[in-house]
C-alpha cells in the first residue's frame, strides 16, 4: 500500500490540489462557477476536494458515510467550518431528508472516485436529481473498470500484486484465490471483490446516464489520471482522441474519466 492511502495529510493535499488545478478548470471551461453557487460532494472523504472550492469563498457541503472521516474533514477544515463556508454530514444520501438536513438544492454536484464504489448506480443517479437546483449539473471522476489498476490492486499489502496490471479481471473465484496465495487479509479481500463487483466501464456509465435523463456536457479521458501528478510524479496526458471513440478498448487504456452532466426533462 503506498503512504498517501494511510497519511490522511497527504491524501487530503493531493485532492486539495487536483480539485483546485484539474477539477475547477474543466469545469470552468464549460460553466463559469459563481460565487452565489452551492456545492456539494458526496462521497467527500476527508474534503481535500472542497477545500479548493471554499478558496473562492464557495459555500459548500460535504456528505460522507464515515463518520471519522466527516469528524478529520472537520478538523482540516475549521475555519472554514466557522466561518460557515463549510458544513458536513455524515449520512447515507437516500436517508437525507433534503429540506431538513440542508434546507437547500445544490448548483453543483461532485463524486469523485465514488460513483465506482456503488452497488445500484442507477439507483444513485436517480436520487442525485432530488439534490439539484433546475439548473443544476453535476461533475463526476472515476477509473474506467478494465484500465489496469481498475481493481484498486494499489491498496494490497503484496509488493507484487500492487504492481500488477489487469489481474482484477480474472474471474472472481481466481482473483480472490491470488489474493489469498498472495498474503492478503480477509478484509482486504473482501473490500476488493467488493472493488471488483461495483468497478463500472465507461459504456456503463453512459448507458446508466441516459436512461436516467441526463445529457453529457463534457468528457475527457486521459490516458496518464491527473491525480497521479501527486501520486507518482506523472505529468497528465489526454486519452488519444481516436481511441476516445472505441467503445470497449478505451476502457482498457484509459485511467480516468471526467464527465460533467446535467439533467434533462
Amino acid at each position: 500500500m503506498f503512504d498517501f492511502h494511510s497519511n490522511k495529510d497527504v491524501y487530503f493535499n493531493i485532492q486539495y490540489k487536483t480539485s483546485k488545478e484539474y477539477i475547477i478548470p474543466f469545469i470552468e471551461k464549460i460553466s463559469p462557477i459563481k460565487k452565489d453557487f452551492k456545492v456539494l460532494e458526496i462521497g467527500c472523504a476527508e474534503a481535500g476536494v472542497l477545500k479548493a472550492f471554499t478558496d473562492l469563498k464557495i459555500k459548500s457541503f460535504g456528505i460522507e458515510l464515515s463518520p471519522t472521516r466527516t469528524q478529520l474533514a472537520t478538523q482540516y477544515l475549521s475555519d472554514e467550518v466557522e466561518a460557515g463556508l463549510i458544513s458536513f454530514l455524515s449520512k447515507d444520501i437516500y436517508d437525507v431528508d433534503i429540506e431538513n438536513d440542508i434546507g437547500h438544492k445544490f448548483d453543483l454536484i461532485i463524486l469523485k472516485d465514488v460513483i465506482e464504489h456503488i452497488h445500484d448506480q442507477k439507483r444513485v443517479l436517480n436520487r442525485l436529481s432530488d439534490y439539484l437546483e433546475p439548473d443544476g449539473k453535476i461533475f463526476f471522476a472515476f477509473p474506467p473498470w478494465q484500465m489496469p489498476f481498475g481493481g484498486h490492486q494499489q491498496i494490497c499489502k503484496s509488493k507484487i500484486l500492487m504492481y500488477m496490471p489487469y489481474f482484477h479481471l480474472l474471474p472472481m473465484k481466481v482473483y480472490a484465490s491470488i489474493l489469498k496465495i498472495f498474503g492478503e487479509k480477509p478484509s482486504n479481500i473482501e473490500a476488493l471483490k467488493e472493488i471488483k463487483e461495483t468497478g463500472i466501464s465507461i459504456e456503463r456509465f453512459e448507458k446508466i446516464l441516459k436512461e436516467e435523463s441526463y445529457t453529457i456536457i463534457a468528457k475527457q479521458l486521459f490516458l496518464i489520471n491527473p491525480i497521479y501528478k501527486y501520486k507518482f510524479g506523472l505529468k497528465e496526458v489526454n486519452q488519444a482522441s481516436f481511441i476516445a471513440k472505441i467503445p470497449i478498448l478505451r476502457n482498457f487504456v484509459s485511467t480516468c474519466a471526467y464527465y460533467f452532466v446535467e439533467k434533462h426533462d
